[in-house]
């Protein structure tokens, strides 16, 4: 049985322990040690990282009443060995995991529900509830989570009798038919008791800041997306960040840049229902000026695919036989659309196209796509294909 260091102290990084054993795995080693300050991945917090010696440990995971530590290289049974873990990287999980607690408790506690899922992740912890929240909900519960954090209470772990857990009220995020073992109950004194299994900080205070990310309809529930501590702060930095660069964009003032973004919206908007309003007037007076003159071949520069495919069927319509419009997009590739009244251009499509590296297609008489390659080429094979020089 491995003695467990991190509950006896989470701020342990480094300890001295004894190989029990050493058993070869697919990629590496398990390993056994007769104590260690490692937590094994489980109840929703990641493994802890770090050196036996200088061997990397690269996953840690409990098995019945032994730690395995999987390492790359071997150590033999009997062997001292001075543990280091990743202080950060658990720090940061240790606020991760009391930072939910003290979300969750409040959660639970207002909307009268369950945490039905919960999991570490990279780089948000995600949290199920079987209630529904909104955002302005969780909001609330953010500020007081917060306030709680501010307050800077202790931490408190119990180790409840039989007796004693079944008078307790206490949450648990899975269900737990044996009480008469050890059940270790993490309590946030006003906040939130539950049992877990994790590592936590000792005052809230440590947690530094609890940020709720987004909360969606999740099996008729809710999904929620938060981060605590460093984590939260980082996050903060780089949506101020992004906003700084937007501000400076827009010229406008930090707070006020979802307003600027507005404005430009509309701005935008407005251009484009006058372009194409100029489009259209456009594509009419080509077609217009092309009517009854036989086949044509148009080259434009940078039109969209539904301007392409507009200015091709206006054509044809109107100048008695076959239209293909080419748009030289630059990296985006050649755009075309082709149309021959009562035609059949699909062998036509399927050549162009293998010899362009094109895809597209449509209906016999209307096709359409994108080609690569230089669109003077692609002209002139169009013109072969069909015979005709002056298209």
């Amino acid at each position: 049985m491995t003695e467990k260091l991190f509950y006896q102290d989470p701020y342990l990084f480094e300890f001295d322990a004894a190989v029990l054993a050493c058993r070869p795995e697919k990629e590496g080693y398990a390993i056994t040690l007769d104590r260690t300050a490692f937590y094994p991945e489980g109840g929703g917090q990641l493994t802890d990282l770090g050196f036996l010696n200088d061997i990397p440990v690269t996953f840690v995971k409990e098995i019945g009443e032994e730690i395995y530590h999987f390492c790359p290289a071997p150590l033999e049974a009997g062997t001292q060995v001075h543990g280091r873990v990743d202080a950060p990287r658990r720090f940061d999980l240790m606020q991760q995991h009391s930072g939910e607690h003290i979300a969750s408790g409040l959660i639970c506690a207002a909307f009268h529900c369950d945490n039905v899922g919960f999991h570490i992740s990279d780089p948000f912890v995600i949290i199920d509830y079987n209630a529904s929240i909104s955002w302005e909900e969780l909001k609330e519960i953010e500020l007081a989570a917060n306030r709680y954090i501010w307050e800077n209470r202790p931490m408190a772990v119990h180790y409840p009798s039989k007796e004693a857990l079944h008078q307790m009220e206490f949450r648990s995020k899975k269900e737990l038919k044996d009480l008469s073992g050890d059940i270790r109950i993490v309590e946030f004194p006003g906040a939130d008791i539950c049992a877990c299994c994790g590592t936590h900080v000792k005052f809230s205070g440590e947690v530094g800041l609890i940020k709720f990310i987004s909360c969606v309809p999740h099996r008729g529930g809710v999904r929620i997306e938060m981060l605590s501590g460093g984590r939260a702060l980082r996050y903060v930095d780089a949506v101020q960040s992004q906003n700084h660069q937007i501000s400076v964009a827009l010229s406008a003032k930090e707070t006020e840049t979802a307003a600027a973004v507005e404005r430009l919206k509309k701005e935008a908007l407005s251009l484009k229902e006058r372009l194409a309003v100029l489009e259209t007037r456009a594509i009419e007076e080509k077609a217009a000026a092309l009517a009854g003159k036989g086949p044509a071949l148009l080259l434009e520069e940078n039109m969209s695919v539904d301007s392409v495919r507009r200015l091709a069927d206006a054509v044809m319509q109107s100048c008695g036989g076959f239209c293909a419009v080419l748009s030289d997009c630059g990296e985006d590739g050649i755009r075309y659309a082709m149309g021959q009244e009562g035609g059949d251009l699909r062998e036509l499509v399927k050549a162009l196209n293998e010899a362009f590296s094109g895809r597209g297609g449509g209906k016999p008489h209307f096709v359409q796509g994108t080609l690569r390659g230089d669109v003077q080429k692609a002209a002139a094979f169009i013109r072969e294909a069909l015979g005709v020089e002056n298209a």
